[in-house]
């Protein structure tokens, strides 16, 4: 009796993995499409002028491969370029104004912050600094990217088109990341799977909803609302800083839209798990709102819808529960089907597809990871700054 009993519970336990994935099909937004591009547009009569501000900290590595392409830029109205240094030890500065030298194109001011204040992440300071250098041009957009983003030459012109057409205060593009070593390969489609797993792109874009997010590597925005939304002073303490913005622009009453890249590519490699497991455990738990409880009940879920279908078709099929080996047999195949686009949009084989459990479970340690670190007092790290949670951070004066 008691046997039957587990394997009864076992089987109910797969049945709701089953559920949830046929809820994740159907009725979360369409989330594994990956048809989410700009969006139709027309060239403006008058090109609006753009300031393009890239926060930079210890990116020389990167500098080489990605800032030429924004020098580059085909655009058609006035455009300049503001790198901030902020407190780089590489001569990240020193090398932005010899590509400048070397390549010509659009105007390059680099200038540096200085540290930033309490209640301030390094990053946000350093945008704070570069939109204050831009508003003496008096700009109708703001184009924030990071420094290891490359941009097609016509990046910043149908940036700018897709946001006048649609009538979008902020427009935002997943750049595409770097799937070239192994582990990336396994690691890097997932993370933008999960992100639009739970932020779908159709419900960002759509007027009313209140679904908000945003790509921080590529964001074009529009300097009214940005003044409207107190950007970035109302997310200068947030390690999320791409989700925050979104959010303060549309509760300001902006209209936002974020969607794959077919111009814009992170050059940032990743070739070993470590250099990953860094990049997604420095903000998992802040994603969280460093709740324990959340934090619990997204270990759970992770485990139920991903974890428990493979576990019940081998389980099932060893101790001949059929109904159990169906149930985790036809989850796994539904997961496995939501993953392919985003495969084919990385340009990856379609094996890695079944391999989708393994990955979640690595996504699962990596943000109990997160937590065990937050507790340990380290906070979430990023090039040797540690920045501690935002309720023990002081307010601006």
């Amino acid at each position: 009796m008691g046997q039957t009993a587990r394997v009864s519970a076992f089987a109910w336990t797969a049945a709701g993995s089953l559920a949830a994935w046929l809820w994740l099909l159907l009725c979360q937004g369409f989330f594994w499409r990956t048809d989410v591009r700009l969006p139709q547009r027309t060239r403006p009569d008058e090109w609006p002028s753009v300031c393009v501000v890239v926060p930079a900290r210890d990116e020389a590595a990167v500098l080489a491969l990605s800032l030429p392409s924004l020098l580059a830029q085909d655009y058609p109205g006035r455009a300049e370029i503001f790198l901030i240094d902020d407190g780089s030890s590489d001569g990240t500065g020193e090398l932005a104004r010899e590509l400048a030298r070397r390549h010509g194109g659009l105007p390059l001011t680099v200038d540096s912050p200085g540290e930033p204040p309490a209640g301030w992440t390094g990053k946000l300071w350093a945008v704070r600094h570069g939109i204050g250098l831009a508003r003496a041009r008096e700009p109708e957009y703001l184009l924030l990217t990071d420094a290891d983003i490359a941009h097609a030459p016509d990046s910043l012109r149908e940036l700018v088109a897709a946001a006048r057409s649609g009538g979008f205060d902020a427009v935002s593009q997943m750049a595409r990341l770097r799937v070239e070593s192994l582990w990336e390969r396994l690691v890097v489609p997932a993370f933008v799977y999960f992100f639009a797993q739970l932020y779908p792109f159709r419900r960002i874009g759509r007027k009313g909803s209140r679904t908000a997010a945003a790509a921080g590597g590529c964001v074009l925005l529009r300097a009214e609302a940005a003044e409207r939304a107190r950007i970035p002073a109302a997310i200068r303490h947030a390690v999320i800083d791409d989700v925050a913005l979104a959010r303060a622009v549309k509760r300001g009453g902006g209209h936002i839209w974020l969607g794959l890249a077919e111009r814009v590519d992170s050059v940032r490699p990743y070739p070993r798990l470590g250099d990953l497991w860094r990049m997604v455990s420095r903000s998992a738990y802040a994603q969280l709102r460093h709740n324990p409880v959340v934090l619990a009940g997204t270990v759970a879920g992770l485990a139920l819808v991903y974890l428990v279908p493979p576990v019940a078709l081998v389980a099932g099929l060893a101790g001949g529960d059929t109904v159990t080996a169906a149930c985790g047999g036809l989850a796994w195949l539904v997961m496995t089907g939501t993953y392919v686009p985003m495969l084919r949009y990385y340009g990856q084989p379609l094996w890695l597809a079944p391999l989708l459990p393994f990955t979640a479970f690595l996504y699962l340690l990596m943000t109990v990871d997160s937590a065990v670190q937050h507790y340990r007092g380290r906070g979430a790290a990023w090039k040797g700054r540690t920045y501690a949670r935002p309720d023990a951070l002081p307010d601006e004066g």
